[in-house]
């Protein structure tokens, strides 16, 4: 395998002076490493295939990833190659939308997008009586809820029942004795139920009943939860982003209007039809800002809170394709808010890089909220405040956005762009430990364990910011030589894919 003198270079700065050790028998800088994980990859067993179905998030977590790895393994070789294997995947994914399958989100709609389920959304159970008349709904926002099971057993007093909640997946449980179905007792299950809350399996009820029955009670025994269907504004934007990116690169490149030009048109229909479906979501302030929330009702966690940074400008990097590839003010204004909002919790640290948090400063999760604030049906109070640092993985999709707005002049400045490299450089560079292998601290501040391979393997992914510091590029490769990675998941792809986009830049 020959490489050029610049590809060498970098490999002995990333293994040699640096003072990692490799064992790697990859280049992660070739093409021939890459073309190598992708036909081990999609022969393989493992998720993320493009047939795959959304449903717990295989086509957001995986597929994305690797048709970004394309468009990436595109820029570096200039390989039509790689505009057909993403043309080919691509095709298989908008198959597997939801109108195409036929199938509906919570609302029992049918749309252009992907609905997820397990782990991510809310339970729920139905409790019926002995004639099968549903009576209460009951419902976990706990992770993983279908794994949760309501069982009823008989209260202590006549007409009374007892419900446990327990969750087999981290065996969590709630337990509610000696309910009443009468709105009038002082054991009425919604409102027992809701003043209980915060309980282990984050349990809250809803009465279905046209006329409440004094004497009605649910029959005896387990009814399993169900994971309700929900479109994700941070899956939509993780799988249409490669798609707009596509589409931007060929309607720019009249070289290959013969060969993409009706793909890409159709590619950019698809990722505007689906970023379409969270326009309902969308929230604008006259002050500039712009962001996702989940509507309340939507069966979720957190529902009627503003959504993490990453998920509300995971949408924000299509749109910043979209704008590139049409010059449209919707397109453009949304990233213009998106990049506002996001820079309003950017803090510059005594090292001049940037740190922010997981939730926005600005939103009820970050601030946190009493039941009589009435946010959220699901979760109807978060008193504590959820104020954690932003980790590396879904920094990584942070950093994408602000390079792509930064890039298509958008928002955001050089300075910017020196920041968030340094974050990588100065922050995310954790100590080798006594096996001499690169690894990564978890969160942006510089904080959180080394151990932890969802965090460290995700490295490569802050490669856009790589021109402004190549430590991100000598560093992240050192933890993939140290580690001789294999094609495991979807996001690896995109990992070697970005390798080799640093490393063959102006080769």
């Amino acid at each position: 395998m020959h490489l050029s003198r610049r590809q060498f270079g970098l490999g002995a700065l990333a293994v040699g002076a640096l003072g990692f050790s490799s064992s790697s028998p990859y280049d992660y800088t070739s093409r021939e490493t890459f073309d190598l994980f992708d036909r081990l990859f999609h022969s393989g067993t493992g998720t993320g295939k493009p047939t795959d179905t959304n449903e717990h998030g295989a086509l957001a977590w995986g597929q994305s990833y690797v048709l970004m790895g394309f468009m990436r393994m595109w820029e570096a070789y200039k390989d039509t190659h790689y505009l057909d294997r993403l043309v080919e995947n691509v095709e298989q994914v908008l198959a597997n939308r939801d109108s195409a399958r036929g199938v509906t989100d919570h609302r029992g709609r049918s749309l252009p997008a992907w609905r997820a389920m397990h782990p991510y959304t809310v339970g729920f159970a139905t409790l019926k009586d002995a004639d099968g008349t549903p009576l209460l709904q009951v419902r976990t926002a706990l992770a993983y809820a279908d794994q949760a099971v309501a069982t009823v057993t008989t209260g202590s007093a006549e007409g009374s029942f007892s419900l446990e909640v327990k969750n087999n997946w981290n065996n969590t449980v709630a337990r509610f004795p000696d309910l009443s179905l009468d709105p009038a007792s002082a054991n009425y299950a919604v409102k027992r139920i809701y003043d209980a809350y915060p309980t282990p399996t984050m349990v809250t009820a809803r009465d279905l009943r046209e006329s409440p029955s004094v004497n009605a009670t649910p029959a005896q025994g387990p009814t399993s939860f169900v994971s309700q269907p929900v479109i994700f504004s941070v899956h939509t934007g993780m799988i249409t982003y490669p798609m707009a990116t596509f589409a931007r690169t060929v309607l720019a490149n009249p070289s290959l209007w013969s060969r993409y030009k009706g793909k890409a048109l159709e590619f950019l229909k698809a990722a505007k039809d689906a970023a379409a479906v969270h326009d309902e979501e969308w929230r604008q302030t006259e002050d500039g800002r712009g962001y996702y929330v989940w509507n309340k009702g939507t069966p979720l966690a957190y529902d009627g809170a503003e959504q993490p940074i990453n998920q509300s400008v995971s949408l924000g990097q299509t749109f910043a394709e979209l704008a590139a590839a049409t010059g449209d003010h919707r397109y453009r204004d949304r990233v213009r808010r998106m990049g506002h909002t996001f820079s309003l919790d950017l803090t510059v640290d005594a090292d001049d890089a940037y740190v922010w948090p997981y939730w926005p400063k600005f939103g009820k999760l970050y601030q946190g909220f009493a039941k009589t604030d009435n946010v959220s049906e699901f979760t109807p109070s978060y008193t504590a405040g959820a104020r954690q640092i932003e980790d590396l993985s879904h920094g990584a999709i942070d950093v994408e956005f602000a390079v792509a707005a930064f890039r298509h002049k958008l928002s955001f400045i050089g300075d910017d762009m020196a920041r968030f490299a340094r974050t990588y450089s100065k922050n995310l560079v954790a100590p080798t430990g006594a096996d001499g292998i690169a690894t990564a601290y978890v969160r942006v501040d510089g904080t959180g364990a080394t151990n932890s391979a969802g965090q460290y393997m995700q490295a490569p992914r802050w490669m856009a910011v790589a021109p402004w510091d190549e430590t991100v590029f000598t560093h992240s490769r050192a933890i993939y030589d140290g580690r001789a990675t294999q094609p495991q998941q979807g996001s690896y792809l995109l990992c070697v894919a970005y390798l080799n986009w640093y490393a063959n830049r102006g080769a």
